[in-house]
């Protein structure tokens, strides 16, 4: 027998899901995340499922994880100390950087712009140059590249990082500074730009290098003593690594290219939307993940998730390909406050994590957090976790009076209030992702997951007219699941830069073949087998003249059939919906990508038994809860004795292990084939 384990790490809680690759048969566990040693709380959960099933480590033939180890590195500023060789003249790429200031029209009076991550005294200089054709224009000076790699060495970087001139057409050169620094600096990792990203724009690929070699040693240090850890505990199988596009790395390649899973993370919950969808016949789905923290969401069309050539943490933003996943500082930790300034009721950023957590959770917490508001209104129940963990409602009460006091309201307007506010964030949030690129949400369902996903999504579904709200299999551990059922997936890109009109299909083939097989060579050297690869291709194209292009997916198939003109006229369409407007001007061909995917692993859902539409045998006690204005009655009922078919009139609330699912009035829940929850709102007349 065959086990997949899917591992999430997040900032509360460590979420594991292992999946019997047979008969679709899961076992799930949530165990507190251990900030200063991720790999611990790993550890404990990976002891406690492994019991749990009845399964030893031996049997687990795939490890599969998402982790914000490289994000968190990013945001905390804990990176590597990192050297930088530019071509001589450029020493000053990252401190020039691109003229773009974030924020409104008198932002650069106050933004501090930030301190890059290789400072300009440990950037050094080679006496070399590449031609735009790449031919040599002045040859290698190896010994001045030896004086200043002693020079940094001595200054003690960390990590090395070469990005030179047109290294994208030619990277012979980085090569051979790779190779003296394997000399001069024995130890310490080395990126090379034509590498990373052999892209054209030197500041783009500089610092998407860059970022690669100030994560390197963090992440590489971490997977080794994860994988060492877990071969103790006697776990043979692979580990491989989510990577920010949804797709996973082995574990050996994460520690070489980590710039790619700095969205490990929320990826996985995206992963995770997409196996539910699949399995209960939704293929729009707009995504909100509500964890403590912060609330992450994405867009999926077609069962195809929305990517983007980017990826975005904290003030860096890098050229990784990723699931465009937005994400708003609303989650179930988010502390209420009324600043004396404005009088006016705020829900968040600042929130108060795992230490000490909400008022209800009894652990230390004093101010008021969204949490606190479901408890005190009822929408959280004081048992949580099967009764096994007791929520303190009249603390939470006491918290949120302090709101209700400042506000000059009752205590049930108060934490209605922190919720409607929060739910506004996450709407504010959905729209950027949906309205703002062009799509209407009243076309795509709505999926809550995350621990507090469920009891947000019904009334964010309302406002946004996304029905059904789905309410997926084991919402609390969805991202575990995504890491579970995904497939390995590598990319490669190259610049083209031509105009449209000059190139012939032919052109595009021959660079399109050297991709394919540069990719299926990584994947096949990863273990996967050949009749098992696929290949995808992306084009980037813009008007002559554009500073942005508009990426495509292509296949070998249609490229053939349409030519160049189908892609250009696929280009127009694309534009068109984005932008409102299209131009006369001529279309350039800017980059090329090949994508090499495994086979996702065709894990089943398992169909619960058929019920009569009945509820009633899995009731667990009426309840009273506050809704529309009003204390309202409703019910509380266990997930785990429903059926497929039963239907659930709001208000109720359904409890489960690891997350609690709201139905508001006005609104009728049914439950699907294979236990998804999906609310929609109640037919009128």
């Amino acid at each position: 027998m065959t086990y997949r384990l899917g591992v999430d790490v997040g900032g509360t809680f460590t979420d594991l899901l292992l999946f019997d690759e047979e008969n679709g048969k899961f076992w799930r566990h949530k165990t507190p995340s251990t900030p200063h040693d991720s790999s611990e709380g790993i550890l404990t959960g990976v002891k406690a499922i492994t019991a749990e099933a009845g399964v030893s480590a031996k049997d687990i033939a795939y490890f599969l994880h998402g982790t914000t180890v490289a994000t968190n590195a990013v945001l905390e500023g804990k990176g590597a100390k990192v050297g930088l060789v530019t071509t001589e003249g450029y020493r000053d790429v990252m401190q020039i950087a691109r003229s773009f200031v974030p924020g409104g029209l008198a932002a650069w009076i106050v933004w501090p712009k930030p301190q890059p991550l290789a400072h300009l005294e440990d950037t050094v200089e080679a006496p070399e140059r590449m031609g735009a054709d790449g031919k040599v224009v002045r040859a290698l000076d190896e010994d001045a590249v030896r004086a200043a790699l002693r020079q940094l060495k001595d200054q003690g970087i960390e990590a090395l990082t070469v990005s030179l001139i047109n290294a994208y057409v030619n990277g012979a050169h980085e090569t051979r500074i790779g190779e003296i620094a394997a000399e001069e600096l024995p130890g310490i990792p080395v990126s090379l730009s034509h590498e990373v990203l052999p892209e054209m724009q030197e500041y783009e690929r500089t610092l998407s290098t860059v970022a690669n070699a100030a994560v390197r040693p963090v992440v590489s240090k971490y997977v080794s003593n994860l994988r060492n850890k877990l071969e103790d505990e006697g776990l043979e199988g692979k580990l491989s690594l989510l990577r920010s596009d949804g797709g996973l790395m082995s574990s050996q390649k994460a520690e070489e290219h980590p710039v790619n899973i700095l969205m490990s993370g929320p990826a996985g919950g995206v992963t995770g939307a997409l196996w539910v969808g699949k399995n209960a016949g939704l293929s729009n789905i707009l995504t909100l993940d509500v964890g403590g923290t912060s609330t992450d969401v994405a867009l999926i069309e077609g069962l195809e998730a929305r990517r983007v050539r980017t990826t975005e943490v904290g003030h860096l933003s890098v050229r990784a390909s990723a699931l465009d996943v937005k994400t708003v500082g609303a989650g179930g930790g988010s502390i209420a406050h009324v600043p004396e300034l404005t009088g006016a009721l705020r829900v968040g950023p600042e929130s108060a994590g795992a230490v000490p957590g909400p008022v209800a959770y009894n652990k230390g917490g004093e101010l008021p957090t969204v949490t606190d508001a479901n408890v005190v209104l009822g929408y959280l129940p004081e048992d949580l976790l099967g009764g096994s963990f007791q929520l303190d409602r009249e603390g939470a009460k006491k918290s949120v009076q302090t709101i209700a006091d400042a506000l000059g309201v009752t205590l049930m307007e108060a934490a209605r209030g922190i919720i409607d506010i929060v739910n506004e964030n996450m709407f504010g949030a959905l729209r950027m992702i949906s309205v703002q690129q062009g799509y209407d949400p009243r076309e795509f369902a709505l999926m809550g997951f995350g621990g507090a996903g469920p009891l947000h999504v019904n009334a964010v579904a309302k406002l946004m007219g996304s029905w059904p709200a789905v309410s997926p299999v084991s919402p609390g551990v969805l991202c575990a699941l995504g890491d579970a059922t995904t497939q390995m997936r590598t990319e490669t890109a190259r610049s083209f830069s031509k105009l449209a009109k000059d190139t012939s299909i032919a052109d595009l083939q021959v660079v399109l073949d050297e991709m394919a097989d540069q990719t299926r060579g990584e994947l096949l050297a990863d273990g996967v087998a050949e009749d098992q690869i696929t290949s995808q291709f992306e084009v980037d194209v813009r008007y002559a003249g554009q500073a942005f292009e508009v990426p495509l997916t292509i296949d070998k198939a249609v490229l053939e059939n349409d030519g160049i003109e189908g892609i250009l006229a696929r280009f127009d369409e694309e534009h068109l919906r984005l932008f409102t407007f299209n131009m006369d001007t001529p279309h350039e061909i800017v980059n090329l990508r090949a994508v090499a995917l495994g086979v996702a692993p065709a894990l089943p859902a398992n169909e619960l038994p058929k019920g009569d539409g009945d509820p009633a045998a899995a009731k667990i006690r009426d309840h009273t809860l506050w809704m529309d204005g009003k204390e309202q009655a409703a019910v509380i009922y266990d997930r785990a004795k429903l059926r497929q078919g039963d239907t659930i009139p709001g208000p109720a609330i359904i409890t489960e292990m690891d997350s609690t699912t709201l139905v508001e009035s006005g609104c009728i829940a049914v439950v699907d084939a294979v236990g998804n929850i999906l609310i929609n709102p109640k037919a009128e007349g």
